[in-house]
């Protein structure tokens, strides 16, 4: 599986987060505590908004702990909404277009989990991808096709409500082949003003995932931590685990539900995979 973190706040160095914390996301290339896989060494890619309405993305192949290109450019990058995501790769290839996040016109998407028996179902669902984003695939993973699947099931009108629908059609098209738990997600995504985190899984034992606490709350219990003194009123992370051992720090968010993030306020809503009907797809 993978490791991510999704920040949304006012602008910060992206190595402040990425590397500096106890247990950063580089520290958890290495060792991971509660991913399926200790190691997430099968490529890296941060996502990040800047002055334009599109995010820019970098990623690569190799391992994030050694890339001095990703360490340099996270010393000096500051923005207000990015993500970070390392990979461990559940089967497809070790390939850049295979890492994330995803990038399609404003949007950002990143994922950890997968798509039980995606390489039988595949097929019939990539032909479920509207035939004008179908171009836009680059690479081969269950997550880049969760994307799109997504975009073409209303992502920029209603990103909770596309992403429902694009859960439940996986697990339609997947009980009808025999899979028995389609669906393993924690999902991010983001439009450069707003993010929304999703955790769910089919069998409902969902990987790991952890929201800030209030950064007020914060200030007070650990007036002297240099990280928690920069960040500000509005800050907020999620991430698939908690960045260093501070009680208090971290909120588990729910089995079956997912956080929206827009100018400092949070809120965890239930979610639920909604029922659209699979595609008939001839042989």
């Amino acid at each position: 599986m993978c490791r991510w973190l999704a920040y949304s706040g006012s602008p910060i160095l992206l190595e402040d987060i990425v590397y500096k914390p106890s247990h950063s996301l580089i520290e958890q290339s290495l060792h991971a505590r509660l991913g399926v896989e200790t190691t997430n060494g099968d490529g890296f890619g941060i996502g990040w908004y800047g002055h334009r309405s599109t995010p820019a993305v970098f990623r690569d192949v190799g391992p994030a702990w050694s890339n001095r290109n990703l360490r340099e450019l996270t010393s000096h990058i500051r923005s207000r909404m990015f993500f970070a995501h390392i990979r461990a790769s559940t089967g497809s290839a070790t390939q850049q277009t295979n890492c994330h996040p995803f990038r399609y016109g404003r949007w950002l998407w990143m994922h950890n989990g997968m798509i039980d028996g995606f390489s039988a179902i595949r097929r019939e669902l990539a032909l479920a991808v509207a035939p004008a984003l179908f171009p836009s695939i680059e690479g081969s993973t269950d997550s880049e096709v969760m994307f799109f699947l997504a975009l073409g099931l209303g992502l920029a009108e209603d990103p909770p409500g596309a992403v429902a629908r694009m859960a439940g059609l996986v697990e339609e098209v997947g009980w009808r082949h025999g899979v028995e738990h389609p669906v393993q997600m924690t999902v991010a995504v983001c439009d450069g003003t707003r993010m929304w985190a999703f955790r769910y899984s089919t069998e409902h034992r969902s990987r790991s995932l952890f929201h800030s606490t209030d950064i007020e709350g914060l200030k007070e219990l650990y007036p002297d931590s240099p990280l928690v003194r920069r960040a500000s009123e509005e800050a907020r992370l999620v991430v698939s685990e908690p960045l260093g051992d501070v009680p208090g720090a971290w909120n588990e968010v729910p089995e079956s539900s997912y956080a929206v993030v827009e100018h400092g306020r949070y809120e965890i809503r239930p979610f639920a995979p909604a029922r659209v009907p699979a595609p008939a797809v001839g042989a």
